[in-house]
């Protein structure tokens, strides 16, 4: 028991002495720290003002630069500004010296004038004296001439002019009615004169164009070939041409049928290369056509090239030129166009030497004034007017465009060759078998039947064939059907007999062919 207690007082009291002695340990740990944290917290600070202090140097040293920098850009600002003040300075004085040399001169000038206008006002003084002096004098001297003559100033001057204006009048109303006489005697005998030195200088033949053209083959053997098997050849070279091909019993000889020159022309030169070839079938024929076709093309620029190169007339438009191409296969009342316009343009050449007048440009108006017979399209203008409107948008002269436009009195007359080209047209048409009047209205009569046809839908092509007795109108295949064509052949009659007057009768015929085409490569 007493070992129990001896061993738990020494327990305790261990105990104890651990206890406090923890504690003064623990107090020394803590001291010790806070002396560590009191140092790191005196070199913290220590850092911060170095930092500081240097941080403080740099701003004052950039401070001081800048101060600097402004400074001297300071004074190199006032440096510029006192240079321009002082160059401004020294303008304004070189103004004041200039002003100051000027209002010098001026009072110079003021002073002479001053004395000039003393001068002149002495001047003006002593003619006032010397006109005063006159007039008194001239008073006196009509006084003398009044008391004389018994008559005052202004009734010797009134009876003065009375008779002079009676005199002057009657010697006018005389050398008026002579010079009256003596135009109205020369006007008409110089006017015939022109007119038949002018017809005179001109030679042309005249040959009426008919719509008939003959082709001449060497054997009768060849209008077999040109039939071909039941007659497809003629058929497809009358589709392709649009004319009539007669092959009768006229020895060596087939006859072309058509109221277009041009397409006459085109199945011509067809045939003849068909029968120099040997070769002659439907593809042929249309392949021959074609070609042909653009070869009138080509003839046309040439032969309107050749007739202003023939007339001496520069600078006309290429579409003039073409037109006036075209002319040779036009007709006007039986009269070939081109003939006729040339002849009108020399006629006019002529007249306008003898009156005085530019004999260039009247020859010019002259060969274009029917140039709006041969526009393609089919107008309603006159074609004088037209003619006129295609003259000014290939930039003719306006004198010319004028004569073309007046020559069959559409617009008014506002030039001196106008009157010219009227009386030349008319002096070409007038002469004896020149023109035919029926040859027109004929061709008119059939140009409208193909133009009827043409109206309706699904027509390609229209050809007027046997004078007008038999209309032949070629349909599209993919749009109209066989039943569509006998009620399209149907109409056009009917249209026919509504609208137009003929004689006899007119056979429409409706031509639907279908082909299939393919390549062998």
């Amino acid at each position: 028991m007493m070992e129990i207690l001896y061993y738990g007082a020494t327990f305790s009291f261990a105990l104890v002495i651990g206890v406090v002695l923890g504690r003064f340990l623990l107090r020394q740990v803590f001291k010790q720290q806070e002396i560590d944290a009191s140092e790191k917290a005196d070199l913290i600070i220590k850092e911060a003002r170095v930092s500081a202090d240097a941080v403080k140097k740099e701003k004052i040293h950039e401070a001081k630069e800048k101060y600097l920098r402004m400074k001297s850009d300071f004074e190199k600002e006032v440096g510029k500004r006192k240079n321009q003040l002082s160059q401004l300075e020294n303008k304004g004085k070189q103004k004041d010296a200039k002003l100051n040399k000027m209002l010098e001169e001026a009072k110079k000038k003021d002073q002479e004038v001053q004395r000039k206008s003393a001068d002149l006002d002495q001047e003006l003084s002593d003619v006032k004296d010397e006109k005063e002096t006159l007039e008194a004098l001239i008073l006196k001297e009509r006084g003398l001439l009044e008391a004389i003559a018994g008559l005052s100033v202004d009734e010797a001057r009134n009876q003065l002019v009375d008779s002079l204006k009676d005199e002057a009048k009657t010697m006018a109303a005389s050398h008026i009615k002579n010079i009256m006489e003596e135009a109205k005697m020369t006007a008409t005998k110089n006017a015939k004169k022109v007119v038949i030195q002018t017809i005179q200088r001109t030679a042309t033949e005249h040959a009426i164009e008919n719509c008939v053209s003959i082709f001449n083959i060497e054997s009768d053997d060849i209008k077999g070939k040109i039939i071909g098997r039941e007659g497809r050849n003629i058929r497809a070279l009358e589709a392709a041409t649009g004319v009539e091909i007669i092959v009768d019993d006229t020895p060596e000889a087939i006859i072309i049928s058509g109221f277009d020159p041009v397409r006459r022309e085109i199945a011509r030169l067809s045939l003849h290369r068909l029968v120099a070839d040997g070769r002659i079938h439907p593809a042929r024929i249309e392949e021959v056509v074609a070609k042909t076709t653009k070869n009138i093309e080509e003839e046309i620029v040439e032969i309107g090239e050749r007739t202003v190169i023939d007339l001496g007339i520069h600078g006309l438009h290429p579409e003039l030129i073409k037109m006036v191409g075209r002319m040779r296969f036009r007709s006007s009342y039986g009269q070939n166009l081109l003939q006729h316009s040339r002849e009108v343009a020399k006629l006019c050449a002529t007249m306008a030497s003898e009156l005085g007048l530019n004999p260039k440009q009247a020859k010019r108006a002259g060969l274009l004034h029917d140039i709006g017979k041969v526009w393609p399209e089919e107008p309603e203008l006159p074609h004088a007017v037209l003619g006129m409107e295609l003259a000014k948008k290939y930039k003719e002269h306006p004198d010319v465009c004028n004569a073309i436009g007046a020559h069959h009195d559409e617009v008014e007359m506002t030039t001196l060759i106008a009157p010219i080209i009227q009386a030349c047209d008319a002096i070409s048409g007038s002469r004896p078998g020149a023109r035919r009047e029926v040859m027109e209205s004929y061709i008119q009569r059939l140009r409208e039947l193909e133009e009827l046809a043409l109206s309706f839908d699904g027509v390609n092509k229209c050809f007027a064939i046997q004078a007008g007795r038999e209309l032949r109108v070629m349909v599209d295949a993919d749009s109209v059907t066989d039943d569509k064509a006998e009620t399209i052949a149907f109409d056009i009659s009917q249209k026919i007999e509504k609208d137009m007057q003929y004689p006899g009768q007119i056979k429409v015929t409706v031509i639907r062919e279908k082909r299939s085409v393919s390549y062998a490569k």
